[in-house]
């Protein structure tokens, strides 16, 4: 125990009895005495009590109806009551236990066992002051993380929302510049190149959102049939100046043949799917050898399953290579936050698919998706 003196109330009407509680316990606790049940409430209330060792039989109101009342107030409710008493049958320790006491120490007592129970009880009342002390610490951090989780998402909704203005700009004014006419060929490509970036950009700011939703499950997925090499074929496009850059090719393939311009179904949202294969493409491109050539195949001979690889002959760091789906993971890219993988991960779940990854220095790396292509198996008739 700690050097703090505890102070323990005995409350008995024999003044013999009194005098031997404070013979046993003086030496080692502050005693408040009462002879009565309206004085030990009055002391309870006035002094700050660690523990009442409590007699049953008294005149005026006796234990039981002062542990009653000790425990109706909120003041005095947690305070440790002993009865000490003659009365030793079942029924009566009993009853005391039952109107909140926490022990039962039989007349006429023993020193010792006073003694013992007494630090005992002390002891546990330290435990549970220590158990509610940290409790309450652990209370006021939850509270302040809550707050500060709060005030982070405040911020974000406001950042997005404030970007969204002139992102309208960005979006509505090369429409206009093309009805005005007289423009070039490659002045109307880069109008629109402009325009679908910035369409680009809203669909990003919109699936931040929706991440923070997935996270916490509070995400309601509307599928729909997806034409998944129709978006593949739209993201190689917007990165062929990346992929002419780096020499790199490209090759599609569908059941194992050249996909050409196919239709390939399957169920999920189509701002998720192109959300997630973006992320993937583009980290796929990051990876590869300069010259060298990425394989994205699509298997759509399973009746329900639709599985999508996206393969380049760069190995992923071994230090990342057990949490390449954890959030802020990333390696060697400067710019890098590490959240591609990760949001890939949670829409390919959010849709009821799956995402692996397989990679060693000999083969390279191979990400791959699984996704539902409907209930009824069926993708459009189309593969």
């Amino acid at each position: 125990m700690t050097d703090k003196r505890w102070r323990i109330l005995v409350v008995d009407d024999e003044p013999n009895n009194l005098q031997l509680m404070m013979q046993v316990l003086n030496d080692h606790y502050q005693l408040a005495f009462a002879a009565n049940g309206s004085k030990a409430i009055e002391i309870a209330q006035k002094l700050e009590t660690d523990l009442i060792l409590l007699d049953i039989m008294m005149p005026d109101m006796d234990g039981y109806e002062v542990c009653r009342k000790l425990k109706a107030e909120e003041m005095t409710r947690n305070i440790p009551v002993i009865f000490v008493t003659a009365r030793d049958d079942i029924e009566d320790e009993t009853k005391g236990l039952e109107f909140g006491a926490i022990d039962y120490i039989a007349k006429p007592i023993s020193p010792s066992i006073v003694k013992a129970r007494v630090k005992n009880h002390i002891e546990l009342k330290i435990a549970r002051e220590k158990i509610e002390k940290q409790k309450k610490r652990l209370e006021d951090q939850n509270r302040e993380l809550l707050n500060a989780a709060q005030f982070r998402e405040d911020v974000e909704r406001i950042t997005r929302h404030d970007l969204k203005t002139p992102l309208n700009a960005i979006i509505a004014l090369p429409q206009f510049i093309r009805m005005e006419g007289n423009l070039s060929e490659d002045q109307t490509d880069n109008l629109k190149m402009i325009e679908e970036s910035g369409l680009r950009m809203l669909n990003m700011i919109n699936l931040s959102l929706d991440l923070f939703r997935m996270e916490r499950g509070m995400y309601q997925f509307q599928p729909d049939m997806v034409n998944i090499l129709k978006i593949i074929n739209k993201i190689i496009n917007e990165m062929r100046y990346f992929i002419e850059m780096k020499g790199l090719s490209v090759n599609i393939l569908l059941n194992g043949n050249p996909a050409g311009n196919k239709d390939v179904f399957l169920q999920g949202e189509t701002l998720l799917c192109y959300s997630m294969l973006a992320n993937l493409i583009k980290n796929a491109f990051e990876a590869s050898p300069e010259k060298e050539q990425l394989t994205i195949a699509i298997d759509g001979s399973n009746d329900r399953t639709c599985i999508i690889s996206i393969h380049n002959k760069g190995a992923v760091p071994e230090d990342i290579r057990d949490r390449f789906f954890e959030k802020y993971i990333t390696s060697g890219k400067k710019s890098g936050v590490g959240l591609g993988t990760y949001s890939a991960r949670l829409i390919a779940e959010i849709q009821g698919g799956s995402i692996d990854m397989d990679t060693s220095d000999e083969k390279g790396t191979t990400v791959t998706v699984r996704l539902s292509k409907g209930e009824d198996g069926s993708s459009g008739g189309r593969i």
